[in-house]
């Protein structure tokens, strides 16, 4: 991964650099589909990245290792006709901390309802505008979710412009009656994680995001008995949003990207802070037994 100085990156903004602001690998896993002719999934994964990659999604400037690391796993069911694909798909993207070789997770969803289509070779199209594939609506809205997350670590509600943006996509989508960007139905799809996102009686969820990785993280190694203090704060204002929305995507998916984090940096400390944080986790995470090292030390 790549190792990055938080000042450059806090100062990303004034760089000289028109560099793009991605930098993900896309992975297709194709075992599922009985075909003998492969280089579709080859050629998919060169355009998704490319696509990604190579697209200006904001208007500030970025230097090369100021990219945010991601990665995109899809996992091909099937191939009902040539051209159209089921999958479902893990998207991660990753943010330095401070004072550290250490990339923290900034986001990990699971997405089960990817479906397209994709002919070889032919590019990609998109506009912030209209809806054009539900390919490109996808990417670009996970594009915008990971840039709204990563703003909103460096500064609380940074992310809003981006949120924004993928409010639009997800609008924008909304005609085309495909799985994945309907309001009603399922709680854990992309509808449901903006919803959360730009919902006012979740804002404390985006003001965490700040709290956790600028005032706690990225002063860990120095202050670790402040930094869990603050994480502490964190995981009570998670638990209030629990209590109203209990099967709040934002909250499954911090959890999905934390846990193991979480785990480590409680681990140790205040023995008081150790045992608060994990009632609250095993509390609100149904993997309890994952919390379990926090307070058998």
């Amino acid at each position: 991964m790549v190792k990055i100085c938080f000042a450059s990156l806090l100062f990303f903004v004034v760089g000289t650099s028109l560099s793009q602001e991605l930098n993900f690998k896309v992975t297709i896993n194709s075992d599922q589909i009985q075909t003998t002719d492969k280089t579709v999934f080859k050629d998919m994964e060169r355009s998704f990245a490319n696509f990604l990659n190579t697209r200006k999604w904001t208007n500030d400037s970025y230097k090369n290792y100021e990219k945010i690391n991601g990665t995109l796993f899809i996992n091909i069911s099937e191939m009902p006709s040539i051209g159209n694909f089921e999958a479902s798909a893990q998207i991660t993207a990753a943010r330095p901390v401070y004072g550290s070789n250490y990339e923290t997770v900034l986001f990990n969803f699971a997405d089960r309802e990817w479906s397209f289509e994709y002919i070889e070779s032919l590019p990609l199209e998109y506009n912030d505008n209209t809806y054009i594939s539900n390919l490109t609506s996808m990417l670009a809205f996970y594009a915008y979710v990971v840039l709204a997350l990563d703003y909103d670590s460096f500064s609380e509600m940074g992310g809003n412009n981006y949120v924004q943006k993928a409010l639009v996509v997800v609008n924008n989508a909304q005609p085309a009656n495909r799985a994945g960007w309907a309001a009603l139905g399922n709680n854990r799809n992309r509808y449901a994680l903006l919803e959360n996102l730009n919902n006012p009686q979740m804002v404390e969820l985006r003001k965490n995001i700040y709290r956790y990785h600028r005032l706690a993280l990225d002063t860990f190694e120095k202050t670790p008995d402040q930094s869990r203090e603050i994480l502490l704060e964190v995981l009570k204002n998670l638990k209030k949003v629990w209590t109203v929305y209990p099967s709040s995507i934002f909250v499954i998916t911090f959890l999905d990207a934390k846990a193991t984090e979480l785990v480590n940096m409680f681990s140790t400390g205040s023995l008081t802070i150790r045992r608060e944080a994990y009632d609250i986790l095993s509390t609100i995470d149904p993997r309890r037994n994952i919390y379990q090292k926090i307070i058998s030390n």
